[in-house]
């Protein structure tokens, strides 16, 4: 996340004051700070002013690139004393994997143990650390070694040392060269599949000849051996890989020849299961024709989350309001205690006479603060359960925080153009620091209006019922004013910011939308001509006003396309307006069958974050009250979701 670029001059001043530095001062060493920060990343010590950095409150990072670069011909001695030195910042942990590394690569394993501090992060890291542990932890070594070993991709060159040691003493036999062999064959790796085919014996022939067949015709498994390789050791992951593959490619062909060679293989219940549950979610998903009933007769012996939801939203999709109940009551507690589930029960049972047994689930559903939690409530005509917290910090503590060395890095790092730094750096105080630290930060934060960072910090921190942080009036008067232009709901466009970029006006997509709203360019460019100004390029639409500008007008289009309805036009925003036209064939009749019927589980997941946001924003506007809001406006909960819905264009 970057921080806001729109911090004002008072607010500058005004920290300078804080942290008792005069802001000349500051403009000085900050100049020299950021010109020995960059000398230290391409290691041209002869440009460090040490002078002008003496005393610095980043001079650390400076120190951090000399000795990272000095490893691993640095002492463990020296590497324990700068983690102890910064063991408050982010680098203390750097240092600590960078050192991991240098000495893993040149086999110093015993100074690697010296500064480790348990399992590394990061892959070569692992494989380095249970390098070092496998003479004195064998067992422990062993099962993680293993465990790094069963991918189906190409592990690090550090991995190689520990692969070798597991091999000669049996620990990675034939039979998990196999089951990897496996594993890259469902990847498509095939340059890692030829070099595991060439670690397997002839024993192995058979195996290694079928599977090739099955890659260049996948339903050549209806004919494949019943028993492959020694003692059948490659049965099971051929089955597997193989079925997958099928499954994926042709889900009506490979269910049919599955119930055709399942009789006639010995696996055991765990990797039939695997097979089936995997074919069981596929055939929902795609609607293979004549599948219910098998799916039915195997679900309840799945074990699977992510298929008994899709059985009920197939009932759901049916009114088949018995069958909800039924396969309601097969989840696991933890899933149906969800008040989305909780919710349907409510609804199945009101649709089947029960009132009362409808009720009770409508009161645990809506006791959550959710989309599902806001419409059981709604249904039991009581207020939303926002479960606010409150907290209060003085001016006197706020001066405190302002005086952490936490905070003076993270401003330093931010004067210097370092917000990436300054992330980590503010974020590493949240995670390691108690509840009431982490809240110390989340509420200096809001004061200095780094309203991205502020969310993140409620993340780090799980501050979950901190609504005030959560969802700040951040740019509320652009909101306003754009909303009040378009006439669009102000709150709606808040709830799409805060779910599209949470804040960050140069967050840009993998797809490459682009700022708080996160428009695409072309988007951006239609929207413009629309209003008659200037293409803003894929850099003009990260200014947050044209930002809010554009997306406000093209949330207007979304919902004179709906007649109004914000439900179908937060879907469009999503998912674009082509895919809502066509779910609205499905001819949903309210609002909640339309929601479950939508096919994509990040739109599903989307409006309904939207809808709840929208509507957490305009109860705290009423000073956390939720007296008078609304999921969804009458109309919308009680119109038919079908192409009805549709303006004549």
């Amino acid at each position: 996340m970057q921080a806001s670029p729109f911090r004002s001059p008072f607010r500058t001043l005004c920290a300078a004051i804080l942290v008792g530095l005069p802001t000349a001062s500051w403009a000085a060493s900050d100049t020299a700070m950021r010109d020995a920060l960059e000398a230290a990343r391409q290691q041209q010590w002869n440009h460090i002013d040490e002078r002008a950095i003496e005393g610095h409150v980043l001079s650390g990072y400076v120190d951090y690139h000399r000795l990272r670069n000095q490893l691993p011909n640095v002492s463990t001695a020296q590497v324990q004393r700068f983690i102890d030195q910064h063991n408050d910042s982010p680098l203390s942990e750097w240092l600590r994997g960078q050192a991991i590394a240098q000495y893993g690569h040149a086999g110093r394993y015993s100074d690697l143990l010296a500064v480790a501090d348990g399992e590394p992060a990061g892959t070569a890291r692992q494989c380095y650390y249970y390098t070092a542990i496998l003479d004195s932890q064998p067992q422990q070594a062993a099962e993680a070694g293993l465990a790094l070993w069963l991918e189906g991709s190409s592990q690090p060159d550090a991995c190689d040392p520990l692969f070798d040691r597991l091999r000669a003493n049996g620990t990675i036999d034939a039979t998990a060269i196999w089951e990897r062999r496996m594993l890259a064959w469902q990847a498509g790796e095939d340059r890692l599949s030829a070099y595991l085919d060439g670690l397997l014996s002839g024993q192995w022939h058979t195996a290694i000849e079928t599977a090739d067949q099955v890659n260049t015709n996948t339903r050549a498994v209806t004919s494949a051996p019943a028993c492959l390789g020694p003692e059948c050791a490659a049965t099971a992951s051929f089955y597997k890989a193989a079925m997958q593959r099928f499954t994926r490619e042709d889900t009506p062909a490979a269910l049919s020849s599955w119930q055709t060679i399942a009789p006639n293989l010995n696996l055991l219940p765990s990797d039939q299961q695997a097979i089936e549950e995997e074919l069981a979610f596929y055939a929902l998903v795609r609607n293979v024709p004549g599948a219910l009933g098998w799916v039915d007769d195997v679900l309840p012996s799945l074990d699977s989350e992510r298929v008994l939801e899709l059985r009920v939203r197939r009932a759901l999709a049916d009114r088949q309001w018995q069958e909800v109940i039924h396969w309601i009551a097969e989840m696991p507690t933890s899933q149906q205690e969800n008040s989305r589930w909780q919710y349907w029960l409510g609804r199945a049972n009101e649709q089947l006479g029960s009132q009362e047994a409808a009720t009770a689930r409508y009161r645990q559903a809506a006791t959550d603060r959710s989309f599902y939690g806001f419409a059981a409530a709604e249904q039991l005509g009581q207020p939303y359960q926002l479960n606010l917290e409150r907290n209060h910090f003085d001016e006197a503590s706020r001066e405190r925080t302002a005086r952490l060395p936490v905070v003076q890095r993270t401003e330093a790092l931010l004067r210097i153009g370092e917000d990436g730094l300054a992330n980590s750096e503010w974020l590493y105080a949240v995670k390691n620091g108690t509840p009431q630290q982490a809240r110390a930060l989340a509420d200096y934060a809001a004061h200095q209006q780094w309203h991205a960072r502020l969310v993140q910090t409620t993340i780090a921190g799980s501050m979950w019922d901190a609504l005030d942080w959560r969802f700040p009036e951040a740019y509320r008067e652009s909101f306003m004013h754009w909303g009040h232009q378009t006439g669009v709901d102000p709150y709606m466009l808040m709830a799409i910011t805060r779910r599209e970029s949470a804040y960050n006006p140069v967050a840009l997509s993998p797809a490459g939308a682009r700022g708080l709203m996160q428009l695409m360019p072309g988007t951006a460019s239609l929207v413009s001509r629309q209003l008659g100004i200037s293409d803003p390029g894929p850099y003009g639409i990260l200014d947050p006003e044209l930002n809010i500008r554009l997306g406000s007008t093209y949330l207007r289009d979304k919902l004179n396309r709906y007649q109004g309805n914000r439900l179908a036009a937060a879907a469009a925003y999503n998912a674009g307006p082509g895919r809502v036209d066509q779910w609205l064939g499905s001819d949903m009749e309210s609002f909640d069958l339309f929601v479950e019927s939508i096919p994509f589980k990040e739109t599903r997941d989307y409006v309904q974050a939207v809808l709840s946001y929208r509507v957490i924003f305009e109860s705290l506007a009423n000073g956390g009250n939720s007296e008078g809001v609304s999921l969804l406006s009458d109309s919308e909960q009680q119109v038919r979701y079908d192409r009805a819905l549709l303006a004549r264009q």
